[in-house]
């Protein structure tokens, strides 16, 4: 069965979404438009409300509304597309309130009943807008509380700072407009720090908020590289390949640190203020010396840091965890094995303004065990005060 093609897009207002839209609608005139929003009820499922429209006679211009799973119902929705219309080109456009990344997911997951949507439609580049002035005010908020839709649960709360890095995160396609007669270095600046954020994203910057300036590339509309769904599952593992982008742009660069012994909570809660000094976001993961067992993952943004017992790591004989790992996490392991501590190690970037990265480094090197503490062995480890998760293992 030839497949359509399904483009997705999201963006932090919705006059940026639509900035998206009408680029990928220039590029495919014919492609099907179904724009989505949810709203929660005090209980039980959302209401989940679709718009449809397409030049394609064959396409009924359509408004509609249902209580559900809002993956299921959109899945529902492509399927039939697919089915009534043929190999369609549509152009998903979600609202500013869901988790791009895990949303994909589970939109992809394979179900008994009816299969995988990639039997249907190949994905296309994600396409992310950023509106400059409303991005820069939510990196900064970490004092009120969101939550985002990642599948048919809204799920824990965010801070506003980490929703908004989160939707650049997830994008393979940035769009950062400067709005006429508008402040061009803000802009410039929010530019700069979405690519920092998602150095593998292409940036494309159209003159204003009605998108005019560069087209987007042709290739947008194309289906993306094989594999696209397995790398969105492996974007959202603990272990991880760290993305950079060398060099600095408006004072904005990302600063890699790595270690290959456990840190001491203590000496690492003592260096946070030097190593969170002006990054805007913090991602990696750590090996903790009173958890020797398990992958803690590092996320910042903005001054609130989240530390979290995210997994375990893998071990020698365990093969169902080997098993139930990504490829990618099985080759990193394999790739950083050490024949006593196997794959165990720190590994962290942090991305921010006029950052010291050599003061950040000297802070979290100052943190890791000495030689004598390595000596004690795990069962030793395992005794040093934790004032940074404490017995709870999520802070």
């Amino acid at each position: 069965m030839q497949k359509g093609l399904l483009s997705v897009v999201a963006g932090n207002t919705p006059d940026i979404r639509g900035v998206g839209v009408e680029q990928l609608l220039r590029l495919s005139p014919r492609a099907v438009l179904l724009a989505v929003s949810i709203q929660g009820q005090e209980t039980g499922y959302p209401i989940v409300q679709r718009f449809l429209s397409s030049v394609d006679a064959s396409v009924r211009e359509a408004t509609w509304g249902a209580t559900g799973d809002p993956v299921v119902i959109l899945r529902q929705d492509l399927m039939s597309l697919r089915r009534c219309s043929g190999p369609v080109h549509v152009v998903l456009a979600l609202p500013g309130d869901v988790d791009v990344l895990p949303f994909l997911v589970e939109l992809w997951r394979a179900r008994v009943a009816s299969g995988s949507l990639g039997d249907y439609y190949e994905p296309a580049p994600v396409v992310v807008g950023v509106e400059p002035s409303s991005f820069m005010v939510d990196v900064g908020c970490v004092h009120q509380a969101v939550r985002l839709w990642s599948g048919c649960e809204r799920g824990e709360a965010l801070s506003p700072a980490e929703a908004a890095v989160r939707q650049v995160e997830a994008a393979d396609v940035l769009l950062v407009p400067a709005p006429a007669g508008g402040d061009s270095e803000q802009a410039s600046a929010a530019a700069a720090l979405a690519s920092q954020l998602n150095p593998r994203a292409r940036l494309v910057t159209p003159l204003d908020i009605d998108g005019a300036g560069p087209e987007l590339p042709a290739s947008l509309v194309r289906a993306a590289p094989p594999g696209a769904e397995a790398e969105w599952q492996a974007r959202l593992e603990p272990v991880t390949v760290p993305s950079t982008r060398y060099g600095a742009g408006r004072g904005v660069e990302t600063v890699l640190w790595r270690a290959r012994r456990p840190l001491h909570p203590g000496r690492l809660a003592d260096a946070l203020p030097t190593a969170m000094r002006g990054v805007v976001r913090g991602r990696g993961h750590l090996w903790l010396c009173s958890r020797p067992g398990s992958v803690v993952t590092w996320r910042s943004a903005g001054a609130h840091l989240e530390l979290r017992e995210a997994d375990r790591w893998l071990e020698p004989a365990d093969a169902r965890a080997w098993q139930a790992a990504s490829p990618q996490r099985r080759a990193l392991a394999s790739w950083f094995w050490d024949d006593y501590y196997g794959e165990r190690r720190n590994e962290i970037t942090l991305t921010g303004t006029s950052l010291d990265g050599p003061a950040i480094r000297s802070a979290l090197d100052a943190a890791l065990l000495t030689d004598a503490e390595l000596s004690l062995g795990q069962e030793g480890w395992t005794t040093v005060p934790d004032p940074l998760l404490g017995s709870a293992g999520t802070r």
